[in-house]
């Protein structure tokens, strides 16, 4: 069993891994920018160390974190998701220095976060793929030349994309032309690499992805699976699990082709493949080599802690389940409850967190490095905290996820929470019923006032009084 554990992250995601370290009994150690000097992930690790001045330099150093982890006698590093979680060369060092790297190998890594190469592997394994190109593109004539074969609209990637970004949907020749450029400029800037594909844009569908696990002896299950069809721009919003849209024999069938991914490839540890829906066809869009932000769903219906898992499989351990022992029980939601002015476009809103207040009560669970003085620095994802509610019905969960809204407290920086109860009162949401373009479809939800509670005024009142009193 892994004795000690360098987490290569910051924020929310590190304090979860740390609460899997102290109930596992396994030292935690933490690395900090100057930004993170005061982050709750450094309060709450055995160990913390300083990685640099500049905010993001240390936490994209693979080498110099591994060096860290072999200097203050770790044995191995969790990279939580993000930053370097996708990353071949950290997984290559770690093993290099004889620390383990919790997630899967560096080859597979690189196979399946090359779209194309990914493609190819899941063809050969019969699992249904998106119509698209060969390979990747060689300029905007071929690209235009290919789109014409597909059909449009089509959507036009990066092969090395994630996270949302170097993707473009293209209605016509013309929309091409001119995405092709930005998309090439997009991709060599933020993965360094200006390779493109295209895939046909199936329209209007529901994205569902699956969990799966395995282990380093040929054991491979799936977690059942997660609706993220609550989007904006390819970044998800609010997650689902399991999907309320699915039938019985479509889940069995997407936690089936799942499991026949990862065992493609020789999959180990945790890892989300992702599909698109729809009538009634399933596509592969691509494989997430790390754990998802929005595990902690999958978590709560199953009762299964995947990061345990995590550092279980990455100590040599089997499974500690078996596919016919997981279940699921209940309706899951999460809210990213992000720093954000939905009604400003969604502007982020950093800074100092004047008063925070967690929700709680059967049901209700949140992950967060945030506390009441800390300031969110401008460096970062605007997440402040994930907001996660468990029910024995959908109906249950959406009045669970409401009240939970309800009961929290973020001030001092503007977020998502109110629009999440504009989407949560909607009748098509309230039906679970809706797919990828719920978000662009009802700009309506978007139209709604911040109405300050008792509470909160008479703060306000109280300040402003003594400040004029030199109190």
């Amino acid at each position: 069993m892994i004795k000690k554990l360098l987490i290569a992250n910051r924020g929310e995601i590190a304090v979860r891994i740390e609460r899997a370290c102290a109930e596992m009994g396994i030292r935690s150690v933490a690395v900090f920018s100057e930004a993170d000097r005061h982050a709750l992930h450094v309060k709450r690790a055995d160990e913390a160390y300083f990685i640099g001045e500049d905010p993001l330099a240390g936490y994209l150093n693979p080498r110099k974190l591994v060096n860290l982890a072999v200097e203050t006698g770790c044995d191995a590093l969790h990279p939580g998701y993000g930053f370097l979680s996708e990353n071949a060369e950290l997984a290559e060092i770690c093993a290099e220095r004889g620390i383990r790297f919790v997630g899967p190998s560096a080859e597979v890594i690189r196979r399946m976060g090359d779209k194309t190469e990914a493609r190819r592997s899941m063809i050969a394994a019969g699992v249904p793929v998106t119509p698209g190109t060969e390979g990747n593109v060689a300029d905007v004539e071929q690209a235009l030349a290919e789109a014409e074969r597909i059909g449009y609209p089509v959507m036009l990637k990066a092969t090395s994309g994630g996270g949302g970004r170097g993707i473009r949907r293209c209605n016509s020749r013309e929309e091409l032309q001119q995405a092709y450029p930005r998309v090439i400029s997009e991709a060599t800037k933020a993965f360094g690499s200006a390779d493109v594909f295209l895939e046909k844009c199936i329209v209007e569908p529901k994205h569902i992805e699956a969990q799966i696990l395995a282990d380093s002896l040929g054991n491979t299950v799936h977690l059942y699976e997660r609706d993220c069809s609550i989007q904006r721009r390819n970044q998800k919003l609010i997650e689902i699990a399991p999907s309320p849209q699915l039938t019985p024999e479509q889940r069995a069938y997407i936690g089936d082709l799942a499991v026949r991914a990862a065992k493609a490839v020789s999959y180990e540890n945790a890892g989300t493949v992702e599909f698109l829906l729809a009538d009634d066809e399933v596509y592969f869009m691509e494989m997430n080599t790390r754990v998802q932000v929005e595990h902690t769903i999958t978590e709560e219906i199953t009762g299964i802690d995947i990061v345990r898992e995590q550092i279980r499989i990455a100590s040599g351990l089997p499974l500690s389940v078996k596919q016919e022992d997981i279940s699921y029980r209940g309706f899951a939601l999460q809210f990213r409850i992000n720093a954000e002015e939905p009604r400003n476009n969604f502007l982020p809103s950093f800074g100092k967190i004047t008063r925070y207040y967690a929700p709680g009560g059967p049901g209700v669970r949140t992950d967060t490095a945030i506390y009441t003085g800390y300031t969110i620095p401008p460096y970062y994802d605007s997440m402040c905290l994930k907001l996660i509610v468990w029910a024995l019905t959908w109906e249950e969960a959406l009045a669970r996820g409401s009240r939970a809204i309800d009961d929290m407290r973020v001030q001092g920086v503007k977020t998502t929470a109110t629009y999440y109860q504009q989407i949560l009162a909607d009748p098509e949401f309230r039906s679970g019923r809706f797919n990828t373009s719920f978000v662009d479809d009802h700009p309506e939800l978007l139209n709604y006032s911040i109405k300050r509670k008792p509470g909160e005024l008479a703060l306000a009142i109280a300040t402003a009084i003594a400040a004029h009193a030199g109190l």
